[in-house]
């Protein structure tokens, strides 16, 4: 088996948008707020220089040679979070009983979900916010890992038990990812 000898992913810092990397933690700065992340690992080096984050390792293995690929996805995800944000649309599905959707502080409630009497609360994370009209849920934020997971937390939350999901098919489901 043969190692390539460096393995070197490059992301350009368009303008508008500063950089700037403390340690091992990356604080991505732009019109629409900051996003910041620590990124750690024994071999893998991280440098900002020349409007460019080059990701890079020496004498990677499989694994490594892909963590650089994965870190070069997450700053590409930062810097379009803070230039153009992440959006997420979520449709309210209900055929046997009218549900009733609201949000209150950092929790998103779901009442009379399948007739039940007590409400299911799913969690939104810091940093996203919910927007409410009608059966349509809009979610955005500049962190896409938190807009994903408050998403996917809230659909978590209406997962039908004890029912045919074909006959029941009531839910709150992603129908578009933007950003």
């Amino acid at each position: 088996m043969v190692r390539t000898a460096y393995v070197e992913r490059v992301v350009e810092i368009p303008e508008g948008i500063q950089v700037t990397l403390e340690g091992d933690t990356l604080r991505v700065k732009g019109p629409l707020g900051e996003n910041v992340r620590r990124f750690s690992h024994p071999r893998l080096r991280m440098t900002v220089e020349d409007n460019q984050v080059k990701i890079y390792c020496e004498l990677p293995r499989k694994k490594e040679a892909a963590l650089v690929g994965t870190w070069q996805a997450h700053v590409k995800n930062m810097i379009k979070g803070v230039k153009e944000g992440f959006e997420y649309k979520m449709k309210l599905v209900y055929s046997h009983f009218p549900v009733k959707i609201s949000v209150k502080k950092d929790l998103f409630y779901i009442e009379n979900f399948l007739g039940e009497r007590h409400p299911r609360v799913a969690k939104i994370l810091p940093g996203v916010k919910v927007n409410i009209s009608g059966d349509t849920i809009t979610l955005t934020g500049i962190d896409r890992e938190k807009v994903g997971q408050t998403a996917a937390n809230i659909e978590r939350a209406t997962k039908v038990k004890n029912f045919d999901v074909r006959v029941f098919q009531d839910g709150i489901y992603i129908v578009s990812k933007g950003g």
